[in-house]
């Protein structure tokens, strides 16, 4: 159980102060309800840059790294479809550095076209080597556009081409701020040892002044139900051919959504598990292969993902899969192997919370998800999946209709390089 109080601002900011004495250190945690889903499909990239801008220096603090690390502290920040979240660590006693920090750069940003210019490169060049210039690094593009067709989920955080960004203007960048960067669509959650009473007075210090804004409404197309299953295949300059299988479902706060992530357990989490055993072990089928699901706020998506051995074909590895796959739909599976799935999940769980950030950074998504204390109710949900339940979420998830394929193919070696 996570013990925490919560309140709110007038500005409208969410406040969660979660007290663990037992640590020197503190977090302190922003996380904005901003995310790529958010973006215009003509202008995708913003919020992965805005990860990179607010680094860049605020009204007042024009170093945001200095101040950090002459608190003697450490920060980072991520963007994913749904949510952007920012965090510093630092010893408790200097607290109000943090606080400070994180206000101003909520307050206001020190936009400049040379600042924009400075991001924009690094982004585009992020874009580059990590998703153009890499093997396998488009995958997710061209599985994500293949899988959505309306939804923004169709495209990756760092936007569906460099070119949104490069051309991104001062102008643009400014609205999509204050859209969306303000007291009233974020959660600051305060976690490790502090004093509550003077922590109280800091946080009205330091965020109290700060003006609500108008935020964008969200109206985002919902996906329509797949119909006929997809596929796609590429040839790239890669050391081996790839399979992806991409699976729609459902959204994270559905009462499924925890027997759709133990399933993906049976599958693929250990040596111990079914891909494991069978398809790179008993059968050598594949040099890897993984299942995982994209556990975001709208449906997601579960996801097949390996390489098969050289000397085997698509075909043979699809129906290998297919196969494992029927057994989770028919129940073919023991009470103790759906039992040690719910055990090391808990377990993992309990092991991400032993510090102070990860509990932060939970609070923060729950409260955005709905209410932080849904967290608390997180090892009963995994509990309480039954027999039944799994296959009957496994019938309805792994109908051949329902799914999108990615063939990620070697370039012939005789073929010349494009």
């Amino acid at each position: 159980m996570i013990d925490f109080e919560k309140y709110h601002l007038p500005n409208g900011l969410r406040v969660i102060l979660h007290r663990d004495t037992t640590t020197p250190m503190v977090v302190v945690n922003v996380m904005y309800d901003v995310g790529s889903r958010d973006e215009n499909p003509q202008k995708t990239g913003f919020a992965h840059l805005f990860e990179h801008l607010m680094f860049g220096g605020s009204l007042n603090v024009p170093e945001y790294d200095r101040v950090v690390q002459k608190a003697g502290g450490e920060n980072n920040a991520f963007t994913n479809n749904d949510i952007t979240n920012y965090y510093v660590s630092l010893p408790a006693e200097n607290l109000e550095a943090a606080l400070w920090i994180e206000s101003d750069r909520m307050l206001e940003l020190a936009f400049s076209e040379k600042s924009l210019e400075v991001q924009r490169n690094v982004v585009v060049e992020e874009f580059n080597q990590r998703y153009l210039n890499q093997p396998y690094g488009d995958a997710m593009l061209l599985l994500r556009e293949l899988a959505y067709r309306v939804h923004p989920y169709q495209w990756n955080t760092i936007g569906k081409k460099p070119e949104h960004i490069r051309q991104a203007s001062l102008k643009e960048v400014k609205e999509f701020f204050y859209s969306h960067y303000a007291p009233n669509n974020a959660v600051l959650v305060i976690a490790g040892n502090f004093e509550p009473d003077n922590t109280h007075r800091l946080i009205e210090k330091w965020f109290g002044s700060i003006g609500s804004r108008d935020v964008s409404p969200r109206n985002i197309v919902q996906e329509p139900v797949q119909t006929e299953a997809r596929s796609l295949s590429v040839d790239r300059d890669v050391p081996q051919n790839a399979l992806y299988k991409a699976y729609h479902m459902v959204n994270r706060l559905h009462p499924d959504y925890y027997a759709t992530d133990l399933i993906s357990d049976i599958l693929s989490n250990g040596r111990s598990s079914w891909f494991f055993e069978k398809l790179i072990k008993e059968q050598h089928l594949f040099s890897e292969v993984d299942a995982y699901i994209v556990g975001s706020i709208d449906p997601g998506l579960f996801i097949i993902s390996g390489k098969p051995l050289p000397d085997r074909s698509y075909p043979e590895c699809e129906t290998a899969i297919e196969q494992l796959l029927q057994r989770i739909t028919t129940g073919d599976f023991t009470d103790r192997e759906l039992e040690k799935v719910k055990n090391r999940c808990i377990a993992a769980r309990k092991l991400e919370w032993a510090g102070a950030l990860n509990k932060a950074i939970d609070l923060a998504y729950f409260e955005i998800l709905g209410d932080a204390s849904m967290m608390n109710e997180e090892e009963d949900k995994y509990r309480n999946v039954n027999r039944d339940q799994i296959v009957r979420v496994a019938q309805s998830l792994f109908d051949k209709k329902n799914c999108s394929t990615l063939y990620y193919n070697k370039k012939n070696p005789h073929e010349p390089l494009p």
